[in-house]
C-alpha cells in the first residue's frame, strides 16, 4: 500500500527480470507473496517473453502470471515465438509487446494499471535495435507512449528490451526526468549499475532473469556449449536447478513520479 512520508506519498514497484519457463513461473507464484510483504510492494511488473517453455507466451501462461499477483507483463523480440499468443495479445491490455513494433502489429506497447485505492502506474515496453532485428525507433515510440500515459499518471516504468548496454543507458538518459524508471531486460544477466539520474529517473541496465541459474541464460548447459563448439543446431531445454527470482525494487513519489530509491534483488527459491 502506498504510504505517506511527510509531503511524499511513496509507491513501491517490483520489477522481475525475464521469466524463463515453468521454473521461472513457479518462482513468481511462490515468491511474490513474501516479496510483497517484505518490501511493501504495491505493483508487480515482469518481463515474460520466455515464460512458455523457454520462448514465447500462451493465454494459459498469461492467466497464470496475472493470477500470481502480476499487474503488467512486458515482452520483447520473442513475443511472437508461440503463435498461441495471438489469441490474447489483442484483448488483454495488461500484456504488452514493444511499442516500436509496426503500428499494424497486434497488441499495445503501453498501459496504465489502476491499483487498489486508485493509484495508477504506467508501463511502457520498448525493443532495442543494436544487434537486434529491425524495428521502429524506440526513442520516438517512448515519447509517443509517455505523452499518452502522463495524462493519467506521472509514475511510469519503462522496460527497454535490448542487447547493448549503451542503447539502454542512452534510453535512460534520454528519458531522465520524464519517467520513474528505465529498466533493461533481454540479456538474462543482472547488472550492478543501479542509480538515480539527476532528473529523478531510476535506472538499471538489466534486471536479470527469473529462472534456473545452473544454466546458460536459463537453458541446459550442454547443448549450448555443443552449439558453440560445432555450430550445429541443438535442442535447447529449460534447465531446472537453483531457481532464482531476480529483479529490482523501485520506490517513487506517487505525486511527482520521481524515483526515491532503487534496489536490486535476488531471491532463491527453496534455498538449501
Amino acid at each position: 500500500m502506498a504510504y505517506s512520508l511527510g509531503l511524499i506519498i511513496m509507491i513501491t514497484i517490483l520489477f522481475s527480470g525475464d521469466i524463463v519457463g515453468k521454473p521461472g513461473r513457479t518462482a513468481v507464484r511462490e515468491l511474490i507473496p513474501s516479496l510483497r510483504k517484505r518490501y511493501g510492494v504495491d505493483c508487480v511488473i515482469t518481463n515474460a517473453e520466455n515464460a512458455a517453455g523457454g520462448s514465447g507466451l500462451t493465454p494459459d501462461v498469461v492467466a497464470e502470471l496475472l493470477s500470481s499477483g502480476v499487474h503488467a507483463i512486458t515482452s520483447g523480440d520473442h513475443i511472437w515465438k508461440n503463435r498461441a499468443v495471438f489469441e490474447i495479445i489483442g484483448r488483454e491490455e495488461r500484456l504488452l509487446r514493444p511499442a516500436n513494433y509496426p503500428m499494424d502489429a497486434p497488441g499495445r506497447g503501453g498501459v496504465v494499471v489502476t491499483l487498489p485505492g486508485g493509484v495508477k502506474v504506467g508501463v511502457v515496453n520498448l525493443l532495442g535495435r543494436v544487434f537486434m532485428k529491425p524495428a521502429d525507433c524506440p526513442f520516438a515510440a517512448a515519447v509517443r507512449e509517455i505523452e499518452i500515459i502522463r495524462k493519467e499518471t506521472p509514475v511510469i516504468i519503462v522496460d527497454i528490451h535490448a542487447e547493448a548496454t549503451s542503447e539502454k543507458n542512452a534510453m535512460g538518459r534520454f528519458l531522465d526526468g520524464k519517467v520513474t524508471a528505465v529498466i533493461g531486460t533481454h540479456t538474462h544477466v543482472q547488472t550492478a549499475d543501479e542509480q538515480i539520474f539527476p532528473g529523478g529517473t531510476a535506472y538499471l541496465s538489466d534486471a536479470g532473469m527469473t529462472g534456473p541459474t545452473v544454466s546458460i541464460l536459463g537453458v541446459e548447459i550442454k547443448p549450448v556449449i555443443t552449439n558453440f563448439l560445432t555450430q550445429l543446431p541443438q535442442r535447447f531445454e529449460v534447465a531446472k536447478e537453483r531457481v532464482e527470482f531476480q529483479g529490482v525494487i523501485v520506490r517513487a513519489d506517487e505525486r511527482t513520479g520521481k524515483a526515491l530509491g532503487i534496489e536490486r534483488i535476488r531471491e532463491r527459491m527453496n534455498p538449501e
